[in-house]
C-alpha cells in the first residue's frame, strides 16, 4: 500500500516530536558524577607528631633484628641486662663484614632458602635466658660466637623472626594415677599455648607408642580438642610387692605355690620365700622416634619441635637412645618437654638424671632436650603444668637464628659438634650441642 504526501507529512511531524522530547529530558536529567579518586592512607602519626612505620614505631630510630627487636614481643623477655661487664664483641677482628641481616617477616623463609643453595649451611636456633630463667631480647650478631668441631665459624645469617611451630605432643600414659589426673586436666591448655599458624600431632605411649591424631592437623581446628580426648588415662597403680597377705597376687596357695596356672609357680612369681617384682614398661624411646619418623616429613621453613609430658623413665624400648638421638639431630629436631611426678620433685629429680648400672632410666628425657637445644620445665602442681605449655612453646617459637657455613665436607658421614657462646656475663645459651649431615639439604 503507497503512502499519499498527506501521510508522509504526518509521520514526519511525529517523528520530529519525539526527538524533540527526548533532548528535553536529557537536559532535565543531571548528570551522574564520577566516582572519586582513589587516595592513599593518611600516615599514622604519634601523640607527639612523629610519623609511624608499621613494624618498626615511631621516630627517626631504626630497628633491625639484630639491635633492639624482641624476639618474642611478650611479657616474659627481659632486655639485654646494661650492668653487666661490656661485651668483647667490639674488639672482635674475626668478622669485620656482618652476616645477612633480613628485614622483618623475611628471615626464616630466607634461612631455607639459603639451606637449599649452600649445602653447607648449618641453622642453629638459640634461646638465651638470665640468671632468673627469664628470655633475653635485643642481643645482636656481635654478641655471639659459633664454634663447630672447636673452629669457630663466621656468621652467615642472623634473624630474630618468629618462626611456625610443627609441634608432636607425646604424653605418658605409664605414669602414677594421681599424676595422670593432673595431666588429663592440664590437656585443655595446650590449644591456648599455639597459633592459627602452628601444626600439631599427638602420640602416647606405655608399652609401644600410638599415633592419636592420624597425621598433623591445625593447632586451632576443631579437631584439637576431640584428639587431646583420646590421650587421657587413668594411669598405673603404685603397687608394693605382697605375696603372703589376702591382698597379694596368688592369695590360694598349693605347697606355698600359686594355684593359679596362669602364673608361673616358684619362678617369675615367686613363692613364700622371695619376691620377683614385675619390670616396669616405659619405652619413651620409642615414642620419641616414632613422632621423629612424623616430623621428619614437615617443610624446613618450619621449627619442627617434640613436646614430652612425662617422668622421664625409660624401659623396655627397641630402639636405643644413641639411635634415637642421631636420628634427631640429622633431621633438625629439638626435645621439650614438661617433667611431672617424681621428676619434678625438688632434689629427686635432679638425682633421677643419674642413671644406676643394670637399673632402669629414671629421667632419659633430660638427656634429650640438653642434646637438641630444648628446655625442660619441671612442675608438680596442675597450675604450673599448665602454664608450662605456653612458656615453652613460647621459648620454641621465638629464638635467635644463627646460620654459618660449615668448613667441613658436606656428606662426610661424621658427627659435627656444635657450641655457641654469648660474650657477656650472667646469659645460659641453649642450643644443639651437634648434628649429622643430612643428604636431604642437597636438595
Amino acid at each position: 500500500m503507497k503512502l499519499g504526501s498527506a501521510q508522509w507529512s504526518l509521520a514526519a511531524i511525529l517523528i520530529l516530536g519525539l526527538m524533540v522530547s527526548s533532548a528535553a529530558m536529557a537536559q532535565q536529567q543531571p548528570a551522574v558524577p564520577d566516582a572519586p579518586t582513589p587516595q592513599p592512607p593518611p600516615k599514622l602519626s604519634g601523640a607527639d607528631g612523629t610519623a609511624i612505620t608499621p613494624g618498626k614505631g615511631a621516630g627517626n630510630e631504626t630497628t633491625g633484628p639484630g639491635s633492639s627487636s624482641n624476639p618474642a614481643g611478650g611479657d616474659d623477655f627481659q632486655p639485654a641486662p646494661t650492668n653487666l661487664a661490656p661485651s668483647a664483641a667490639g674488639k672482635d677482628t674475626f668478622q669485620t663484614a656482618p652476616p645477612e641481616l633480613p628485614p622483618a617477616g623475611e628471615g626464616f623463609d630466607k634461612a631455607t632458602t639459603m639451606l637449599h643453595v649452600y649445602v653447607n649451611f648449618v641453622e642453629v636456633p638459640v634461646t638465651v635466658k638470665d640468671t632468673k630463667g627469664k628470655l633475653v631480647a635485643g642481643l645482636t650478631w656481635r654478641d655471639f660466637r659459633v664454634f663447630e668441631n672447636n673452629t669457630r665459624e663466621p656468621l652467615r645469617l642472623f634473624t630474630v623472626d618468629p618462626a611456625p611451630l610443627s609441634i608432636v605432643y607425646v604424653v605418658d600414659q605409664s605414669l602414677t594415677r594421681d599424676v595422670m589426673e593432673k595431666v588429663n586436666q592440664s590437656l585443655g591448655a595446650i590449644q591456648g599455648a599455639l597459633t592459627p599458624y602452628d601444626e600439631l600431632a599427638v602420640f602416647t605411649y606405655g608399652n609401644g607408642a600410638q599415633n592419636r591424631s592420624q597425621g598433623f592437623t591445625g593447632a586451632q581446628s576443631a579437631r584439637v580438642p576431640f584428639i587431646l580426648s583420646m590421650t587421657k588415662s587413668s594411669g598405673t597403680e603404685e603397687l608394693t610387692p605382697d605375696n603372703d597377705s589376702p591382698f597379694a597376687g596368688c592369695s590360694i596357695r598349693q605347697n606355698g605355690n600359686c594355684v593359679d596356672p596362669n602364673l608361673q609357680p616358684g619362678r617369675s612369681a615367686g613363692d613364700s620365700s622371695f619376691i620377683t617384682i614385675p619390670k616396669e614398661i616405659h619405652t619413651l624411646n620409642d615414642a620419641i622416634l616414632a613422632a621423629a619418623k612424623e616430623l621428619s616429613n614437615r617443610p624446613k621453613e618450619r621449627r619442627r619441635i617434640i613436646y614430652v609430658i612425662s617422668d622421664g623413665k625409660e624401659a623396655g624400648s627397641k630402639a636405643t637412645y644413641k639411635e634415637v638421638l642421631k636420628f634427631l639431630q640429622t633431621n633438625n629436631i629439638a626435645v621439650y618437654g614438661t617433667a611431672v611426678g617424681t621428676s619434678a620433685i625438688w632434689g629427686e629429680g635432679y638425682i633421677s638424671r643419674f642413671h644406676l648400672p643394670f637399673q632402669m632410666y629414671d629421667n632419659r628425657l633430660y638427656g634429650y632436650t640438653v642434646a637438641t637445644g630444648g628446655t625442660l620445665d619441671s612442675e608438680p602442681s596442675l597450675n604450673g603444668i599448665e602454664k608450662s605449655y605456653q612458656k615453652i612453646a613460647e621459648e620454641a617459637r621465638n629464638q635467635y637464628t644463627l646460620g654459618y657455613n660449615s668448613h667441613e665436607q658436606f656428606i662426610d658421614g661424621k658427627y659435627r659438634t656444635i657450641e655457641v657462646r654469648v660474650e657477656r656475663q650472667g646469659l645460659e645459651v641453649f642450643a644443639k650441642k651437634g648434628y649429622w649431615p643430612n643428604a636431604q639439604d642437597a636438595k
